[in-house]
This record gives structure tokens, C-alpha cells and sequence, in this order.
């Protein structure tokens, strides 16, 4: 099974919208203080163990792109839990060389480049200058990976490229497009509905919108995927995604629940 990459994406595109209109901001909302609750201890803990495994394994074999990979994969885990900037940025450039370094053994893999835009991500984050640099780098890298296997990581390309347009600001600041994250986070969904943050964006984007009649009709396919995807998404690793959908799922069914 797939380790919970995605749902970490959501945090580092507003982080990258704190960054673009506030450029003096210097952390993300809540990031010095986030609290240990059980679900971020455990997996902490669970992604501590597997960055260390991916790591000894890339450094056994450096030329082993899919070593490599994996590693970016797991620097990415760890990165989204990071509690400062540093410790933020120092993770997700260790991802970025690995991935960087695999694109030399194999430059037609959707894999690397999908985890070189995820840790881009994160690098962005954590910068007040050269943010929209590197918001531009991510879109390449999940252009690139949607175009290699647009099904990876639960359709992650559609809904990373989806979050970004959505999150970020629109021409000429940046590369936000109601359009095309419409596009994106919808084709996410039909590629992976079963993968509760496909529909959960979808929905929270109709109620961004204010399509009240679109969002409730996203609410209720969730709901159709949510006892069966409890039951497939389950340990350690999922623990922490399951905290964040729980409460967005909460929030955004009130919000449709209370709709004008």
C-alpha cells in the first residue's frame, strides 16, 4: 500500500500562499506550536522508522533511481511533519537531491518527479524569497509525472497540480487558475474517487466556489467512499490523515449542511 504522501501537499500549498502574498511571513500559521496530539506522535514515530530504512537503503545504492525515490518519498513524510522552518527545509533538500540525482538514471519516471515537486513544496515553504520560483518548478514536476502515470500515488499529479492553482494566487502574482484546478481536482476524482482526499478536495473546492449544488453532490459521493476507505487506509501511517480528513469532512459537511 501506498505511504500517505499526499494529503501533505494541502498544507504546503497554503504555506506557499502565506508566502506569495505575505512575503515577510516567517513560518507557516501554527508551525511553531503544533500540538503532539496521539495521531502526530504516532506518526512521527512511523515516519521517522521509515526515513531512516529509505535512507540506508539510497545510501547502499545511489544509482538505484527507485532507491532514490523512495528516499524523496520518505523526506517528504518527514518534512510535513516538521515543527520549524529549518528542520522543514533541511528534510526536503535532502528529497530534492535524491531526486534530483535519480532524474541522471532515469529521466522518464513519474515517481521521481512527482516527489521533486512534493519537496519542492515543502523547500518553498519555508522561503520568503524565491517562493514563486519554486511554486513554477513543482507545476513542471507534476506536469511531468501526470504525463508519465497520471494514476500515481492515487492520482496525485491531478490533485497536486488541482490544489496549486486553487491555493495560489492568479496572474500576475502567480499561477492560480479556478479553471484549470477545477480540471485538475476533478479528474483526480475520477481517476481515484476511492481515496478519501480526491472527493474532500473536490468538495471543499465547490465550497470555495460557492456551488452549493455541486458541493453536495461531492458530499455525498465522500460519504459512499468513506466506511470502505476506513477500512483499506488503516496503521500507523494513516493516523495523521485521518485527523485532517475527519475535521475537514466535519467542517465541510456543516458548511453544506448550513449553505444560504
Amino acid at each position: 500500500m501506498a505511504s500517505p504522501d499526499a494529503h501533505g501537499i494541502r498544507v504546503v500549498c497554503l504555506g506557499l500562499v502565506m508566502l506569495v502574498v505575505a512575503p515577510d511571513c516567517p513560518a507557516a500559521p501554527g508551525e511553531a506550536s503544533r500540538p503532539q496530539t496521539n495521531a502526530a506522535g504516532a506518526a512521527i514515530r512511523w515516519q521517522d522508522a521509515a526515513f531512516e530504512t529509505a535512507r540506508q537503503t539510497w545510501l547502499a545504492a545511489p544509482t538505484n533511481f527507485i532507491a532514490a525515490w523512495q528516499f524523496g518519498r520518505a523526506c517528504f513524510d518527514r518534512a510535513d511533519l516538521a515543527t520549524n522552518n529549518a528542520e522543514r527545509a533541511a528534510v526536503a533538500e535532502l528529497g530534492i537531491a535524491a531526486c534530483r540525482d535519480a532524474l541522471a538514471f532515469d529521466t522518464n519516471s513519474a515517481p521521481v518527479h512527482y516527489y521533486l515537486g512534493m519537496n519542492l513544496g515543502q523547500l518553498a515553504q519555508t522561503r520568503a524569497l524565491g517562493a514563486l520560483k519554486l511554486v513554477r518548478e513543482m507545476e513542471a514536476e507534476f506536469k511531468a509525472a501526470r504525463l508519465l502515470d497520471e494514476r500515481f500515488d492515487f492520482a496525485g499529479p491531478d490533485r497536486n497540480l488541482g490544489l496549486l492553482y486553487l491555493q495560489a494566487p492568479g496572474w500576475p502574482t502567480s499561477l492560480g487558475s479556478r479553471a484549470k484546478a477545477r480540471h485538475h481536482l476533478r479528474r483526480a476524482v475520477d481517476l481515484s474517487p476511492e481515496y478519501p482526499e480526491n472527493p474532500l478536495n473536490w468538495l471543499e473546492a465547490c465550497l470555495r466556489w460557492k456551488d452549493w449544488q455541486e458541493a453536495a453532490r461531492a458530499l455525498a459521493r465522500l460519504e459512499s467512499v468513506w466506511p470502505e476507505a476506513r477500512t483499506k487506509f488503516t496503521g500507523a501511517q494513516w493516523a495523521a490523515a485521518w485527523a485532517d480528513w475527519e475535521a475537514r469532512r466535519a467542517r465541510a459537511s456543516k458548511a453544506v449542511a448550513d449553505r444560504p
